[in-house]
C-alpha cells in the first residue's frame, strides 16, 4: 500500500503544486504515494458555507469552527484510519527531521491548514493534533507548511529518491548540518575544490566532510550541538578490561 497524504484546506486548488513536480511528482505517477486535498468548506452545513466565527474575548480575525473542523476530520479519516493528524500552525513544535523520519516511515499523514487566526483549541485537542511549526514566521494559512511538510517526507518513501546513501549524509541526518559540495571544474574563477577530495582517500574524505559539517553546525546552528551534548550519556561505558 502506497503512502498516502490528505490535505484539509480551504484552498484545495493549491495542491499538488509544486508537489506534482520533480521526485514527488515522479513517485505520485509511480503510485508510490498519493495526495487527496479536501475543501473543509464542503462539510459546512449553511448555506453561506460558513467555516468561521469571531473570537471568544474579542480581538482581531476569525478563527475557524470546532464542528466543521470535525467534520472535515471525519469525513477524511473513517474509523480505523490509523495516520496521524497534524495542525500546521505557527504556535506549533518546530518541524524537525526526526518527526519527518517518523512520519514517513508510517502510513501516511493528515495535514491540516489553519486560516485566519487559527483553529479552536477544543478540536485540536479532543482529535490529539500533532502541532507544527515549520519556522518562526507567521504565513497567510498552513497550505506552504503543509508543502513544505509533505515534500520532506515524501522524498524518504523508498523509491522516491535515487540513492538512499543521499538521505543518510544531508543535513539533520546525524545532527548536524551537510558538509559543502563541489564538482567539475577543479578550479573556477580562481577558486580551487579542497585537495583532500580529489586525493582518492576516502577515510580522509570522510574525516574532511565530518569535521566540515561540525565547523558549519557550530558556526550556524550551535543548538544543535548542544542537542547532541544533552542526548549524550553523562557516564560512558567503561571500555572492557
Amino acid at each position: 500500500m502506497s503512502w498516502r497524504a490528505t490535505v484539509l484546506t480551504l484552498f484545495p486548488g493549491m495542491f499538488p503544486g509544486p508537489l506534482g513536480t520533480s521526485l514527488a511528482g515522479r513517485g505520485m505517477e509511480r503510485g508510490l504515494w498519493s495526495l487527496e486535498a479536501r475543501d473543509i468548506r464542503a462539510v459546512a452545513t449553511d448555506r453561506h458555507r460558513t467555516v468561521d466565527d469571531t473570537p471568544f474575548g474579542g480581538g482581531a480575525g476569525m478563527v475557524l469552527r470546532p464542528d466543521v473542523v470535525d467534520a472535515a476530520v471525519a469525513a477524511a479519516m473513517p474509523e480505523g484510519d490509523a495516520r496521524p493528524l497534524v495542525f500546521l500552525t505557527p504556535r506549533g513544535a518546530p518541524l524537525r527531521q526526526e518527526l519527518v523520519r517518523e512520519l514517513s516511515a508510517g502510513p501516511g499523514v493528515v495535514a491540516l491548514c489553519g486560516r485566519y487566526e487559527g483553529v479552536d483549541q477544543r478540536v485540536v485537542e479532543a482529535r490529539g493534533m500533532i502541532e507544527v511549526s515549520i519556522g518562526d514566521y507567521v504565513l497567510s494559512g498552513g497550505e506552504l507548511a503543509a508543502m513544505v511538510l509533505l515534500d520532506a517526507c515524501v522524498r524518504l518513501i523508498p523509491g522516491v529518491m535515487g540513492a538512499a546513501e543521499s538521505a543518510e549524509e544531508e543535513s539533520f541526518s546525524a545532527g548536524l548540518l551537510e558538509y559543502p559540495h563541489y564538482t567539475r571544474p577543479a578550479e573556477w574563477r580562481g577558486r580551487r575544490v579542497p585537495e583532500v577530495l580529489l586525493s582518492g582517500h576516502h577515510a580522509e574524505v570522510a574525516r574532511w566532510r565530518r569535521e566540515q559539517s561540525e565547523a558549519v553546525t557550530r558556526e550556524r546552528r550551535p543548538d544543535l550541538l548542544s542537542e547532541q551534548r544533552r542526548a549524550a550519556p553523562l557516564h560512558p561505558a567503561a571500555s572492557p578490561a
